[in-house]
């Protein structure tokens, strides 16, 4: 079936990734009649990259692409969630399995054994261009690519980064709580605060103060690469909120700072046209 035809509305499978049990009572879960959400593919580098979607129902006219990155867990019901709720705000959002050819991260029941033996096995270059493909899948499937952002979480968020120096035509950029600065490698050659200067388009950054993973000493050092290379890019620090506050299946959700980067994150996408 070619990936033209197959964007017929069917269930995901549902759940959340085997390694962030248990799950939280403070979950969100988004349902309307009004929107129209599935599985579908992309054709990608000669392979079909499976993907999740979810725009709104009726919708006339073409619509504004939010391209949404996995966390490291993949596009679990967080993440399809995610796009559900974006469809509510009027976008065709598309969260694509970022690692299908490396593996399934539903295969895993540990963070540290799902990082060493999966999440790090994912070439940077690989995932900015399946990205590519997924903005040009957008662009046949309702949305507008003159109007296409992209927004991730976690290992999402360092991605969103990077894409926004590697794609001229994106208009607007979310990273949540992504890395960025560290070692490199391979298949991580550059990290955020290293293309600070080739940024393309605008970028909002949302961090926890109370994050473990990411210290305030590295979100400063990217302030000042942003400063001098007079980035247009903004970063809002969460004094009381740790990493993946925005989880609301995890124990992490820090449900005011969410809400805020929420809005933030809408807010944004309007002042640069995407919407």
């Amino acid at each position: 079936m070619k990936t033209e035809d197959n964007m017929a509305q069917k269930s995901a499978p549902g759940g959340f990734a085997p390694a962030v049990h248990p799950i939280a009572a403070t979950t969100i879960t988004t349902t309307s009649e009004a929107i129209q959400a599935g599985e579908t593919s992309v054709a990608s580098q000669g392979e079909n990259m499976p993907a999740y979607f979810a725009k709104p129902k009726d919708a006339a006219g073409p619509l504004p692409v939010v391209m949404v990155v996995q966390e490291i867990f993949g596009v679990h019901e967080h993440i399809r969630d995610l796009c559900r709720r974006l469809a509510l705000e009027g976008y065709l959002a598309v969260a694509p399995e970022l690692y299908f050819r490396e593996g399934d991260p539903g295969e895993y029941s540990d963070i540290p054994t799902l990082l060493k033996e999966l999440v790090s096995k994912v070439p940077d270059s690989q995932v900015l261009s399946d990205l590519d493909h997924v903005a040009n899948w957008a662009a046949k499937h309702g949305g507008d690519i003159r109007r296409l952002a992209i927004t991730g979480f976690c290992w999402g968020g360092r991605i969103s980064w990077l894409y926004a120096a590697h794609n001229p035509q994106l208009k607007a950029a979310v990273a949540w709580y992504g890395r960025l600065v560290g070692d490199k490698t391979l298949k991580q050659q550059k990290h955020p605060i290293d293309v600070a200067v080739d940024l393309n388009a605008p970028v909002l950054g949302l961090y926890g103060g109370q994050d473990d993973g990411i210290p305030l000493e590295g979100v400063e050092l990217m302030r000042q690469a942003l400063h001098a290379a007079n980035a247009k890019a903004e970063i809002v620090v969460y004094p009381d909120a740790g990493h993946a506050f925005n989880a609301d299946y995890r124990p992490s959700y820090h449900a005011e700072s969410a809400q805020d980067g929420w809005q933030r994150m809408l807010a944004w996408f309007k002042q640069y046209g995407v919407a």
